[in-house]
């Protein structure tokens, strides 16, 4: 079989698919950045504070060479696949196959109930470990932590002090500073970003504090953002 011939066999499947939009990346290490969405449907998590709830059922299955076609329209080298939960579908690594194929530089945001062990380890991986303000944190899958690579990425959503109370345990007590970047993002509208900024100078936490900095350019209601 000749090399164009496997990719697209590898790159066979459907997704069922929320949106897929061109924006500016709004979290991360690469925040600022133009970068192409592409959300799947379906979460097994029900944050308190989630945002994107219009991921949980809205969609249409689109073949992932479809899927490919039109991220490469928008021409842009930052791809992110999220969710919803983008690991409940199988079809997600052929996605992210055909991706790297492409030349894109591919993060991969998961809400920790899933195991990362299969992801390609070209992609950054950002884990979101669910705080007990979510009313998920029994959901964390703490197999994945040993997994992670240092370029990859773990974000906690912060709702108050205990939350914050509890990631900088959970930092602690698994090393994650010394396993890649650590990100602190607030409840948009619920804790002040200067309000964890104190917290975080005050311990002299070597992490990266986040804000949705899309919210901040089009607003929190806007979609495909």
């Amino acid at each position: 079989m000749n090399s164009d011939a496997k990719s697209a066999v590898e790159t066979n499947g459907t997704l069922r698919v929320n949106e897929i939009f061109h924006s500016i990346q709004g979290e991360s290490s690469f925040a600022g950045r133009p970068c192409t969405f592409v959300r799947l449907t379906g979460c097994d998590q029900r944050c308190r504070w989630c945002d994107t709830e219009h991921a949980f059922h809205e969609g249409r299955d689109i073949p992932v060479p479809e899927i490919l076609r039109e991220v490469k329209e928008y021409g842009t080298p930052l791809v992110e696949v999220t969710g919803g939960e983008p690991l409940l579908q199988p079809a997600v690594h052929a996605l992210i196959r055909g991706l790297l194929e492409a030349g894109h530089s591919v993060l991969v945001e998961t809400g920790g109930s899933r195991d990362i062990a299969r992801l390609d380890p070209a992609v950054t991986v950002i884990l979101d470990l669910k705080c007990p303000g979510s009313g998920m944190e029994d959901r964390i899958r703490w197999e994945n932590l040993p997994l992670l690579k240092p370029a990859d990425q773990v974000k906690f959503v912060v709702g108050d002090r205990q939350d914050y109370e509890w990631a900088r345990g959970i930092m602690e007590r698994h090393g994650l500073i010394d396993l890649c970047e650590v990100l602190m993002s607030p409840v948009h509208g619920v804790v002040r970003p200067e309000i964890l900024a104190d917290w975080i100078l005050r311990d002299r936490l070597q992490v990266r504090l986040q804000v949705q900095f899309h919210k901040y350019i089009w607003g929190e209601d806007k979609r495909g953002v």
